[in-house]
């Protein structure tokens, strides 16, 4: 008996509903499972230098204290070792060459400022005033429009020369020592200074208080 079925697809009977297609919905994940899973990732961040398992809290506080103490501990064996090692100060050379004399003109020099001199020279010859206000020890500058050297700090003025004739200042500034070397070079030493103290003998005409030129 021949079959009546066909081989091809099989069609829907008339009046017949067709089914759906199942939904893909994505499962929705509890709140505790995603707190659970930030916590994981903390303690993967937090013991990111561990074996990678993570950390408890009370392992997290004891390495938390163990971390504070070996820090304190290394502080003041730092501050223990400082001891035996000496404190040096790294002051400025007091003795230097400026030059040669005939590097400088008549008048008041201040291209040595920073080392809080300046070079004077005049027709007998060449000094070296120390920047030192002798009221309080402030650095004076010079003023080439007035003719003096002026403290900011309390306006003692000075000549020139560093004669005192304004203020406070109860002398002229200090010199220091100048000489030339075996090349002729004017070497300054400000450790060395030549003071004129009120009412007493100056000591601006001893040797190494001036160059005569």
């Amino acid at each position: 008996m021949p079959n009546t079925e066909s081989d091809g697809p099989k069609q829907p009977k008339t009046g017949a509903t067709p089914r759906a297609a199942p939904s893909r919905r994505t499962p929705r994940v509890p709140a505790k499972v995603q707190e659970k899973s930030k916590a994981g990732l903390v303690s993967r961040i937090l013991n990111i230098f561990g074996n990678g398992a993570p950390v408890d809290p009370a392992k997290r506080r004891r390495r938390t204290v163990q971390a504070l103490v070996a820090g304190f501990l290394g502080i003041n064996l730092f501050m223990f070792l400082r001891f035996f090692f000496p404190r040096t100060l790294f002051e400025p050379k007091t003795l230097f060459r400026i030059g040669y004399p005939s590097d400088f003109g008549y008048g008041v020099d201040t291209k040595f400022q920073k080392r809080r001199i300046w070079v004077v020279r005049d027709a007998e010859g060449l000094f070296v005033v120390y920047a030192r206000c002798t009221h309080l020890g402030c650095t004076p500058d010079w003023k080439p429009s007035e003719n003096k050297f002026k403290c900011p700090c309390h306006g003692s003025g000075y000549d020139s020369m560093g004669i005192n004739f304004e203020g406070p200042a109860p002398r002229p500034l200090d010199r220091a020592k100048v000489e030339l070397d075996a090349e002729g070079q004017v070497v300054v030493d400000t450790s060395v200074l030549y003071e004129w103290p009120k009412g007493m003998r100056s000591e601006f005409r001893d040797p190494g208080a001036f160059l005569q030129l």
